[in-house]
């Protein structure tokens, strides 16, 4: 007897609610949540990204719709794909589809009559303790549509006499098996997007930059076969790898990332990480000397960032950019220069504010993380993020401080960020715009009010 199939319905890689701004990993909600739990049950686990396929992918997609035993639909971000493909199996089959989302998915009308199981997803994390509680409210849900086989399509509940279609069976025969790559298929052959993208996030982490974006540009050609618009993560990821690989030279990957993102329409975009992006290539332009109208930009992209997913990163590069126009030749008068010193005071004590409540919201996930949690791959994987989080905290809070010429609090949170172990480049990467901050105020610091100035025991940091 053959194993029984299940399809997942659901985004991949990063993506952006644009309802609240959040981003979230989908694929640590699937390998996280998801598949352990359909695989526990001797079931084939396969998402879109996993299937090996020469053409157009939405033949299989379709094929899958219709003849999966199970359909898992993951909606989280509210993404337009997943909402499509879940109405199109709801036309296939009376049942054996289950609807799942992070919990702060606001619902479209038409789906406040199907039953959706959620669950709380950090952004980049999942709490462990999060983890075990879906799981196993997920598996006896999976346990009781297949076992039941009670109606779960709003289609066939309200069209009583609806026959649900099948493939006539000489073309069923024809049709090539959706095959899904396996757990030792490490070589790369084939054409799985999955594999792309995994090989790509771990060039990425162990700083191989320019393998990380030669995968990657494989992986977006493949996702766009047949599309008009590529996956907007990928476009993300390669224009991120375009720019650190830095090559035939810096300049010319800044220019190529930012092609990238006027394709998925930046002028008009409301994603924070689309204009977060745009931001940093335009700050990095202005810094290597290419003009001063790419800090126009840059300063106007991590505002429309900043003001939209009302975070610490991009309210630290809204302010030092700001801290930059104070001494280029955009503003005229001292009257300009004291606004663009205004605008970065008050941003610097937002982030400060966000720091706190971050903090306290990262001390009370982790006083829930139990002592068991801790032999886990996700507890240790989760254990990272968190310490990341601390330090990340930790080095907004002596930037702000620093810039607000706090320095006593500012040398705290130095000895914190310190504390907490971290890679080197996660250091090195603060320290640089610290440096160039600092910079920018001993030439505008007079202007302040109180005026900024270093006490002299600490003129020689950072």
């Amino acid at each position: 007897m053959p194993k029984k199939r299940c399809f997942v319905v659901m985004g991949f890689g990063t993506k952006t609610d644009y309802v609240n701004g959040r981003k979230l990993d989908l694929n640590k909600s699937y390998r996280v949540l998801i598949k352990p739990v359909v695989e526990e049950r001797g079931i084939t686990c396969v998402r879109a990204d996993e299937i090996i396929h020469s053409g157009s992918i939405d033949v299989k997609m379709y094929q899958e719709l219709l003849e999966a035993d199970l359909v898992i639909a993951d909606l989280s971000t509210s993404n337009p794909n997943a909402l499509y493909e879940l109405g199109v199996r709801h036309a296939l089959r009376p049942y054996t589809t289950i609807v799942i989302s992070e919990d702060k998915l606001v619902y479209p009308f038409d789906l406040n009559h199907i039953l959706i199981t959620s669950y709380t997803h950090l952004g980049d994390a999942i709490d462990f303790e999060e983890v075990g509680r879906f799981r196993k409210a997920l598996g006896q849900k999976i346990d009781t549509v297949l076992q039941t086989q009670e109606s779960d399509s709003p289609v066939y509940t309200y069209l009583h006499s609806l026959v649900p279609p099948k493939l006539a069976k000489e073309i069923a025969e024809q049709a090539a098996s959706p095959k899904a790559i396996t757990d030792d298929q490490d070589s790369g052959k084939g054409k799985a997007l999955s594999y792309l993208i995994d090989e790509g996030e771990k060039a990425i982490a162990n700083h191989e930059f320019s393998k990380a974006r030669d995968l990657f540009e494989s992986a977006k050609l493949l996702s766009s076969q047949g599309k008009s618009q590529t996956d907007s993560y990928l476009i993300h990821r390669l224009a991120f790898c375009l720019y650190k690989a830095a090559e035939p030279s810096l300049k010319d990957s800044l220019y190529k990332a930012l092609e990238l993102l006027a394709d998925i329409n930046l002028a008009h975009s409301n994603d924070p990480e689309t204009v977060g992006t745009a931001g940093t290539l335009k700050k990095k332009l202005y810094e290597i000397g290419d003009g001063e109208n790419h800090l126009e930009d840059a300063i106007l992209y991590f505002q429309r960032s900043y003001y939209l997913l009302n975070n610490r990163y991009h309210g630290i590069n809204l302010a030092i950019c700001c801290i930059y126009r104070v001494n280029s030749a955009l503003n005229h008068t001292d009257e300009e220069r004291v606004a663009d010193l205004v605008i970065a005071k008050r941003t610097w004590k937002r982030v400060l504010y966000l720091c706190d409540r971050d903090q306290a919201k990262l001390e009370q996930k982790t006083a829930h993380t139990s002592e068991d949690s801790a032999k886990s791959e996700e507890s240790e994987e989760l254990s990272e993020y968190f310490q990341k989080q601390r330090f990340w905290i930790a080095v907004n809070k002596a930037e702000a401080n620093f810039g607000l010429g706090n320095f006593e609090a500012y040398e705290k949170a130095i000895s914190e960020a310190h504390s907490i172990p971290h890679p080197k480049w996660m250091w090195d990467s603060f320290e640089t715009q610290l440096v160039k901050l600092k910079k920018e105020l001993k030439l505008a610091g007079h202007l302040m009010n109180p005026q900024w100035k270093m006490p002299e025991e600490n003129d020689t940091n950072p």
